[in-house]
């Protein structure tokens, strides 16, 4: 067990680095340099490395074991809570209420959702990828996502746009979005 433990550090050191190396370079190709540096640092934290080592698969994220065998995962709320990119991060209860409020997305998280939705794609679906499986993974799980609206069509939007004219296309598209975002920011 002790071994197990030991080859799944190293295991999942390579997944996060490789997905966060590949995340970098596409917010870079779309000048989103301080987001590509940033990404996704918390996985680094005990909190988040410990369970994912622990739940390491390799062809899928360790948060959904962790789910299947605990009904949650303390790495994965840990997670989603610093990592603006996630929709959940934007999901929030109203006051002396049940009822949730789903914050719109500013586009630059956006852009770094579907970025991260690529680089995930291309990490867990290895040799098999292909430029429709992150609009397959975001589609599949309609059902009980609870997100800002405009925001899942726009990010559905963004995914089509990759199935259909493929990357180098599709970050030149998100790259002009984000300098739009940015003008209009500032």
């Amino acid at each position: 067990m002790k071994n197990k433990f030991l080859i799944n550090i190293f295991r999942h050191l390579h997944t996060i680095n490789r997905h966060r190396f590949l995340v970098m370079k596409m917010c870079f190709r779309c000048g989103m340099y301080k987001q590509g540096l940033l990404h996704d640092l918390s996985k680094y934290s005990l909190e988040e490395f410990i369970p994912s080592v622990r739940y390491y698969q390799g062809y899928r994220s360790p948060y959904g074991k962790e789910k299947e065998l605990k009904g949650y995962s303390l790495g994965w709320l840990h997670h989603k809570g610093r990592n603006k990119h996630h929709w959940e991060y934007w999901v929030d209860r109203t006051h002396g209420s049940e009822e949730l409020v789903c914050i719109r997305m500013p586009m630059n998280y956006m852009l770094e959702s579907v970025l991260d939705r690529i680089a995930a794609s291309k990490v867990y679906n290895g040799p098999s990828y292909t430029d429709g499986k992150p609009l397959e993974f975001f589609t599949s799980s309609k059902e009980y996502r609870v997100m800002n609206q405009e925001n899942a069509r726009e990010i559905e939007d963004l995914l089509r746009y990759l199935q259909e004219n493929g990357e180098e296309k599709a970050l030149d598209y998100y790259r002009s979005l984000y300098l739009k975002f940015k003008r209009n920011d500032q």
